[in-house]
């Protein structure tokens, strides 16, 4: 199945590109993919329903129906509550979704789970706040 295509902030890859550039393992390539298939826009453009940095989204694991909210955040920010990093691999799947999109991630056991984005119940962008 063919990844959907995602849209991310200009913002989002200025911070991002610093980040991967110190590390080398799989979990930057991973982000590295996503972000070399993405349409990088300027944040004032970034539609509201899409996942970007700091976004919090509600999301359903297809198979199980389980439904939770997390916060998409840097690495350095992941020991707050419901916060899973960008360079996770369901954090990198996750940044540029847009509602109503799935993807295939793998999970525990090496079981692949289906993830649906119902609803970014926060954006920055949307906000306003390009300071986060």
């Amino acid at each position: 199945m063919l990844p959907p295509p995602i849209t991310v902030s200009s913002l989002d890859v200025s911070r991002l590109e610093p980040l991967l550039e110190k590390l080398a393992d799989d979990a930057s390539a991973d982000l590295e993919e996503e972000l070399l298939r993405a349409t990088v826009v300027a944040p004032a453009a970034v539609p509201a329903n899409v996942v970007t940095m700091n976004s919090r989204v509600r999301c359903r694991e297809q198979s199980s129906g389980r439904e939770w909210a997390v916060t998409l955040v840097y690495p350095r920010d992941v020991g707050r509550p419901d916060c899973v990093s960008v360079l996770a691999p369901v954090g990198a799947a996750l940044l540029g979704l847009s509602v109503g999109q799935s993807i295939d991630w793998p999970g525990p056991n090496g079981r692949t789970l289906r993830l649906s984005i119902l609803e970014i119940e926060y954006q920055p962008e949307a906000a306003g706040d390009f300071d986060l």
